[in-house]
């Protein structure tokens, strides 16, 4: 299976490096020194990475055979494509690759039915489930704890315990005006 882990940005000195946006939890893995990586466009690679380092907080890579700026701004905007195992498995508990969850069918903790995950969205601050329901509209389900309970790979589905109005448009709404006026005169006399 094959999974974009970083796309390639502008060049970087003179010596061949360039800037990437890493794609991946996983860098020091998927970006480690040795990998050969496929790319999009296919013709642009394979490419080698021969050296990486971190620098101002942005990962910069060399490939085997780029030795000047000219051959490292050729390769911008490339994507770096990955050959994983489809069966492996993040390092951490609770943790999953992205064609894991996709097509997941969700249900709530009493088993009615949500609908399916059509993409993932990371987002800064959290991940979104794009759910597709069986009406073909669309929910947003945030990847967070207190919402998805239980994800299970072998029964396909992600559980959840959404609040109020996050699945349905009947939230629980308090009205801070006094409903026994009732009449719509507006409570004056004349």
């Amino acid at each position: 299976m094959q999974l974009v882990v970083a796309r390639i940005g502008r060049a970087h000195g003179i010596k061949g490096e360039v800037t990437v946006e890493v794609r991946t939890d996983e860098p020091e893995l998927r970006l480690a020194p040795g990998a050969v990586l496929a790319t999009d466009p296919a013709a642009t690679g394979p490419l080698t990475i021969e050296t990486g380092r971190v620098h101002s907080g942005r990962l910069l890579l060399r490939f085997a055979g780029v030795r000047d700026r000219s051959g490292a701004e050729a390769l911008r905007n490339t994507l770096l494509i990955a050959e994983i195992d489809p069966e492996e498995l993040p390092d951490g508990e609770d943790e999953y690759y992205d064609h894991q969850l996709m097509d997941l069918d969700v249900v709530t903790r009493d088993g009615v039915e949500v609908g399916r995950i059509t993409e993932i969205s990371h987002l800064p601050s959290q991940d979104l489930f794009i759910v597709e329901r069986p009406d073909g509209s669309e929910v947003l389900i945030p990847f967070v704890e207190e919402i998805v309970a239980e994800i299970d790979l072998e029964e396909q589905k992600a559980v959840i315990t959404p609040p109020p109005g996050l699945i349905d448009d009947r939230a629980e709404i308090a009205s801070s005006r006094d409903e026994s006026d009732g009449d719509g005169s507006g409570g004056g006399e004349s």
